[in-house]
Parts: structure tokens; C-alpha cells; sequence
């Protein structure tokens, strides 16, 4: 492998970097890279592998304009994790690898009628409430094992089936990337295996990086936009972090396999077999597509349970029903058909999220006025941020920016070097109450092991493609 150097780089501004496509002959587009200076002599590293892997994907079928590396860009499975690439619809393609294992992770915000100085002698016992309520770890099933009926309804429906059986409010859906429910899911193109596997999984959030947080807002950065969403300063928020669970793992692992195997019967060598894909205008890309957005519904109605369970800890500590709002939910791996220069592109984001403005009419009434929320969750015992998408993410990011802080090292590595008792111990003592049932799992998710989420953050800012508007910090950390 011919590791990629600082001279290899065009510099279009301070934070956009771009690998032309002379670099490598088999190239069809440039790869680009949102990073500062700092950032990008780290990612330029010999042991990183995630500029190679944005390199990868210019070379596949229908690639349009360039492959998009966002700041908290690391290695992923084939493609990098904060990547973005489009395919044009005619002649592209879908790849379940791209999309990702996980999909549909995502991130929900609610924000709470409470102010921190009203409750915070309460925040150690709803930590506790919330993790006993939230079922977390690896393979941990919840209270709801689905029959046949309803997995096939989550399935095809999303969180728009809770709320018709009264586990969600209408504000729920209105406040959730395309209203909870992606359309043409087709549940019958989703394995029985799958569906097992994610048969009492509904309402959980696993482990990995999967979080529930109680936080507040430290700081308001556009009054007027933030009090529309009902957020001031020092009032309680609780962010949600997690996917679709086995079933979306095994949709993934599923469609791989078979797209191998369609490329290897057709004689088509890849770059790297991680990026296995499906032609979209074939039967097969057709049947991808289709079971993704079935998973992702999965992952919809599973955040949408937990919301319910979040509220149902809230009643008990504070012995009443406490008015929950959603700010919002975004997806951060999935694949969406999108316009942008006119045209019709398979848009594929893993670890990105939508960032789409003001006015655009993909998104409901309420933030057409201001543009959609984007939520980046720091690592654990971080700051979080919720930005404001702008214009300028249409014109230069496929209307994509950052999901999160953005790993720098391993999960193996963060456990060899990290204690999670430790951790513990430090993050109680800056007053952070931790609920988790695995020292490991602290370990592996330390904030040691990630990227500062404010350099990710100034980074989108500085180039324009959103803008800050609240930050969070933790109060209280629930995790598997």
C-alpha cells in the first residue's frame, strides 16, 4: 500500500483537502477531506487505513462528484466511518458494506420541562431508574418478544406503528428523520434469521458505544432557534445512542454474503471485497434496498421504545408524568435517495448524518423555519453538541456533516490501556453518575480513545455546512 502524503493533497481552503484523481489511475472521482491542519497530519498517519478506504470508494460504478471524509473520519468495515459517497441512481449501485453493520444507528435528543438546579439532587437515582428500565448489553433482549405480526408491522412500519398502539406521541414522529418510518420497506426480503435475532431486542441499546445520557445545556449559541425547540440553558436533556441491533447486523451480513457472491459469478474484482454491492437497478440491489429500510425502521421503532421507557423511569422517580419533548432523531448509517445538482443519487452515509437547511421541503413545516438539528455526541464524560444544517451542506457535503467524535484508537487497544474502574471513579467525581454493567465496556468507550469533539464541531462550523446551537454536557451515564 502507497500511503498518501501531505504533498499528495490539493488544499481548497483551511479545512478542505482534496486527493485528485490522478493520485491513483483506477480513480473515477476526487476523494475530499474536511479536516483542520492538526486533524489531518493524524489521519495521514502510516497506521490509518480510513484515507485508503475514502480512496477505495471513488473507484466504484456510478460514483458522482467525490467520496466526502468528515472530521471524525476513522477505519470502518470497507468504507471508512464519517464517510460519504453518492452513486447516480441510472448506473449505481447500493452496498450494504458502505451502509454499514449497524444500520440506522442514530442519535435522539428529548429535552425535559426540568432545570438542572431543580432536580440534581434526583440525577444519581433516574441514572439508575433509566438503566433498569433501558435493557443494555450484548444480546440483551427487552420486554416485548415480537411475534410473526408485529416484527412484520415494526418492519414496514416504524415508529409510525408504536404511536398508532401507544408508544409514541405525534410529536415523536413529526420530530424524527422522515417522520420514523422509512416507505417501501419490505419485510419479506429480511431473513427469518434476522428477524430472530432482533425479536426481543426491540426497546434495548446493546452495548459498543450505545449510551443513554442524561445531560443539560451549558450553553445556547442562537436564542431564537433554540427556544423553538424548547431548549435553555441548564435544562435537562437525555440523548439516545443506538441501532438496529442483531437484525440490522444480520440484514448486513446477509446481503454481503450475496454480494460477493453476484460479483464473483459475473467476474467482477473489487478494490477490497468490504465494498460488495448490487447494482440498484437490479433485482438484487432492489431486494438490499428494501431490507435496509426494513432494519432501519427496526432502528426507528427501537429508539422510539426506548423513549417510552425513558418516560416510564421519569414517572417513577418523580412520581407524575414528566412532559418529554423530542428535539429530533438522525440516522447516521443508511442510504437514502436524494436530489443534488439535479440530480437523482443514491446518497450513502456511514457515521454522517443528514444536515439538510432551512426550507427544504423534505423536512416537516416546523423546521423548514430554521433547518434541521444535527446531534454529534462526544465521547462518554464529553461535551455533546446539537448543530443547525446550512445551505452550503446541499452545495459541497451531499447535505451530510459529522455524527459523533470520531474513534483515534481501537476498542482493544482503549481496554489494554484504559481501567474501566478507573474511568468510574473519575467521571463520579466530576459529578457524573454512571449506571454499566461492564468495567470492559466503560474502557473501550473512554474519552481517551476518541477525537475532541469540539475540533469536529469547529471544523463543520468554519466551513459552513452547519452551525453550533446548543451544547450539552453529561450528568449521568447509562451504558450495557
Amino acid at each position: 500500500m502507497t500511503f498518501i502524503k501531505q504533498k499528495d493533497l490539493v488544499k481548497i481552503s483551511d479545512y478542505i483537502w482534496e486527493i485528485p484523481k490522478s493520485f491513483r489511475k483506477d480513480m473515477k472521482v476526487p476523494a475530499r477531506i474536511f479536516a483542520s491542519k492538526k486533524m489531518l497530519a493524524e489521519l495521514l498517519d502510516e497506521e490509518s487505513t480510513s484515507i485508503w478506504q475514502l480512496v477505495n470508494l471513488t473507484t466504484l460504478p456510478g460514483v458522482y462528484k467525490y467520496s466526502l471524509a468528515m472530521p471524525d473520519i476513522h477505519s470502518g468495515y470497507g468504507s471508512p466511518v464519517g464517510g460519504v459517497v453518492a452513486f447516480l441512481k441510472e448506473e449505481g449501485i447500493v452496498s450494504p458494506g458502505i451502509c454499514g453493520y449497524d444500520v440506522n444507528c442514530g442519535v435522539r435528543l428529548l429535552v425535559s420541562p426540568f432545570y438542572y438546579e431543580e432536580i440534581k439532587e434526583k440525577i444519581p437515582k433516574l441514572t439508575e431508574q433509566i438503566y433498569k428500565e433501558v435493557p443494555s448489553g450484548v444480546g440483551e433482549g427487552g420486554f416485548w418478544r415480537l411475534n410473526n405480526d408485529e416484527m412484520n408491522k415494526v418492519l414496514s412500519e416504524g415508529s409510525k406503528w408504536l404511536y398508532e398502539i401507544g408508544y409514541a406521541e405525534k410529536d415523536d414522529l413529526e420530530a424524527t428523520e422522515s417522520y420514523g418510518k422509512f416507505e417501501n420497506a419490505d419485510p419479506n426480503k429480511v431473513s427469518k434469521t434476522a428477524k430472530d435475532r432482533g425479536r426481543d431486542q426491540l426497546g434495548t441499546i446493546g452495548a459498543g458505544n450505545h449510551f443513554v445520557e442524561i445531560q443539560k445545556v451549558a450553553e445556547i449559541f442562537d436564542e431564537k432557534i433554540a427556544k423553538k425547540l424548547g431548549l435553555e440553558k441548564n435544562k435537562i436533556t437525555i440523548m439516545i445512542h443506538c441501532g438496529s441491533r442483531g437484525l440490522g447486523h444480520q440484514v448486513a451480513t446477509d446481503y454481503i454474503r450475496e454480494a460477493l457472491t453476484y460479483l464473483y459469478r459475473r467476474n467482477i474484482d473489487l478494490v477490497d471485497r468490504e465494498l460488495a454491492y448490487f447494482p440498484y437497478e437490479t433485482e438484487k440491489g432492489q431486494d438490499y434496498f428494501s431490507a435496509m429500510k426494513a432494519a432501519a425502521n427496526f432502528a426507528f421503532a427501537n429508539r422510539q421504545l426506548i423513549v417510552y421507557e425513558i418516560r416510564k423511569a421519569f414517572k417513577k422517580v418523580f412520581s407524575k408524568d414528566v412532559d418529554l419533548k423530542q428535539v429530533y432523531d438522525v440516522a447516521h448509517n443508511i442510504i437514502k435517495e436524494e436530489t443534488y445538482d439535479g440530480k437523482r443519487l443514491l446518497v450513502h452515509r456511514k457515521g454522517a448524518t443528514r444536515a439538510f437547511p432551512k426550507d427544504n421541503p423534505e423536512l416537516p413545516q416546523k423546521y423548514q423555519e430554521f433547518g434541521q438539528p444535527t446531534l454529534i455526541p462526544g465521547s462518554m464524560g464529553t461535551s455533546s453538541y446539537i448543530l443547525i444544517g446550512q445551505p452550503l451542506a446541499m452545495d459541497i457535503s451531499f447535505g451530510s456533516s459529522p455524527h459523533g467524535a470520531g474513534r483515534m484508537m481501537s476498542r482493544t487497544e482503549a481496554k489494554k490501556k484504559i481501567k474501566g474502574s478507573e474511568l468510574k471513579k473519575e467521571l463520579i467525581e466530576r459529578g457524573i453518575s454512571v449506571a454499566a454493567g461492564s468495567m470492559l465496556g466503560l474502557a473501550e468507550e473512554a474519552p481517551a480513545a476518541y477525537k475532541d469533539v469540539m475540533q469536529v464541531v469547529e471544523v463543520v462550523c468554519n466551513i459552513g455546512i452547519a452551525k453550533k446551537l446548543a451544547q450539552l454536557l453529561p450528568l449521568g451515564v447509562i451504558k450495557g
